[in-house]
C-alpha cells in the first residue's frame, strides 16, 4: 500500500506541476514556461545525479542525442497542447505514444481489443467528423506529436540507458534544454526574466521532475513491473482531476468515457503483454 501511495503522490505531483505551468502561460507563454521548466529541471537533475561522477560505458551518443531531443520536443509540444486543450485530454492523447510502443511489442490476439478501445477513445477525443468533444484540432495535434516524441523517448532512452545508466536522465534533459531553451526564451513574453518568476519555475521543476522521479523510483523497488505499469495507466485520469481542481477544466461525459477507454486499453496491454522488459524509469513522463 505504501508503494501505491507513493506512485499516486508522484502522479499528483506531476500533474500538479503541469497545472502550475499552465497557470503561467498568460505571463510567459507556453514556450517561455517550457524553457523555464527544462532549464531548471536540467539543473536539478544534474545536481542530483552528478553524471560526471558516475561510471558510464558511453559510446552510444546517437541514442543519447535522440533521447534528449525527444525529451525536449515532448515538453515543448505538450505545453503548446495544453494552451487550448484540457489537461486530462492532452495527457490521454499523449499517452497514445507509450501505448503504441506497448502494443507493437506484443502479438497476442487480445491486443486487438486494447487497440479497438484506444481507437474508440481517440475517436471521441479528437475533432474528426463529430462535434461532441469540441477539442481544438491544433492543440490535439500538438498532444499527439508529444505522444510520438514520448514513444521515441522510450525507445531511445532504453538504448541510451544501457550505456549511460542513471546519468541518462540528466544528460538527456541537458541536451533537450540546450536545444529548446533558446527557442522558448526567444518566443517567451517579456516577463521571463523577472526574479519573481524563478521560485515558481523552481516549483514547476520540482513538482514535474525531481519529486515524481524520486517517488516513482521508490515505488518501483516495491512493486512488480506489471503492477507499476498498470497503475501508471491512471495518469490521464489524474491529469483530468488536476485540471478540475487547479484550472477549473470540466470534461463532458463523452470525454470521460474516452479517457476511460484509453486508460483501460493501456492497463490491459500492460497486464496481458506476453513479454515485458524490465521497467526502467529514466524520467517516466518528463512533460
Amino acid at each position: 500500500m505504501v508503494a501505491v501511495a507513493l506512485l499516486l503522490i508522484a502522479m499528483l505531483s506531476l500533474q500538479g506541476g503541469a497545472a502550475l505551468a499552465k497557470s503561467l502561460f498568460p505571463l510567459l507563454g507556453a514556450q517561455g514556461v517550457t524553457a523555464l521548466r527544462l532549464g531548471m529541471g536540467s539543473i536539478i537533475l544534474l545536481c542530483y545525479f552528478r553524471p560526471w561522477r558516475l561510471t558510464m560505458r558511453g559510446g552510444n551518443l546517437r541514442s543519447l542525442f535522440i533521447y534528449g531531443i525527444a525529451l525536449g520536443c515532448m515538453n515543448y509540444t505538450f505545453y503548446l497542447a495544453i494552451r487550448t486543450v484540457p489537461l486530462g485530454v492532452a495527457v490521454a492523447l499523449e499517452f497514445t505514444g507509450p501505448l503504441a510502443v506497448a502494443m507493437f511489442s506484443s502479438r497476442r490476439a487480445i491486443d486487438f481489443i486494447w487497440i479497438l478501445l484506444a481507437v474508440t477513445g481517440l475517436w471521441f477525443l479528437l475533432p474528426i467528423g463529430h462535434s461532441v468533444s469540441s477539442i481544438d484540432p491544433v492543440g490535439a495535434c500538438y498532444a499527439l506529436i508529444a505522444g510520438a516524441c514520448w514513444a521515441v523517448y522510450i525507445l531511445a532512452g532504453q538504448r541510451a540507458g544501457s550505456s549511460y545508466g542513471p546519468g541518462t536522465a540528466a544528460l538527456g534533459s541537458t541536451i533537450g534544454a540546450i536545444i529548446f531553451c533558446p527557442i522558448g526564451i526567444a518566443q517567451a513574453h517579456s516577463g521571463f526574466f523577472t526574479l519573481e518568476i524563478l521560485p515558481i519555475g523552481l516549483g514547476i521543476a520540482l513538482l514535474s521532475s525531481a519529486l515524481p522521479y524520486s517517488l516513482e523510483m521508490m515505488a518501483l523497488t516495491r512493486l512488480p513491473a506489471k503492477t507499476f505499469g498498470t497503475l501508471m495507466s491512471l495518469e490521464p485520469a489524474v491529469a483530468a482531476l488536476s485540471g478540475i481542481l487547479f484550472l477549473g477544466e470540466h470534461l463532458t461525459p463523452w470525454q470521460w468515457l474516452a479517457l476511460a477507454a484509453i486508460i483501460i486499453a493501456s492497463a490491459g496491454s500492460t497486464l496481458t503483454a506476453q513479454k515485458r522488459a524490465k521497467v526502467e524509469i529514466i524520467n517516466t513522463e518528463p512533460h
